[in-house]
């Protein structure tokens, strides 16, 4: 079992920046495939990025050279840094891991881009 909480949603300008974290607890940290996803409004969800503990690194085309996920294993964390926010980037984020054959989910925060 695994248990997630992301943290650092809120409002911001477009063109402005936030950084969101995930922060793992139960399973094996360093063995957890780890993504950001998110459902905006009336849509369905949809990967962001994914960062497994090998280090290969997906994107999903809409957020490439905006956004960066990391990870830090010695904190049970994963962080998903945005840039260069656009109001179509309005959203729940939801953080999820995948491990020993299942899926986790976060609860989801909320990020709002608008002027």
């Amino acid at each position: 079992q695994v248990q997630l909480v992301e943290s650092g949603g809120g409002s911001v300008q477009p063109g402005g920046s936030l950084r969101l974290s995930c922060a793992a607890s139960g399973g094996i940290f360093s063995r957890i495939v780890m993504a950001w996803y998110r459902q905006g409004p009336g849509q369905q969800r949809e990967l962001v990025a994914s960062r497994s503990s090998g280090g290969i690194i997906k994107y999903a085309d809409f957020v490439k050279g905006r956004f960066t996920i990391s990870r830090d294993n010695t904190k049970n964390k994963v962080y998903l840094q945005m840039n260069s926010l656009k109001p179509e980037d309005t959203a729940v984020y939801y953080c999820k891991a995948s491990f020993a054959m299942a899926d986790y989910w976060g609860q989801g925060t909320q990020v709002t881009v608008s002027s």
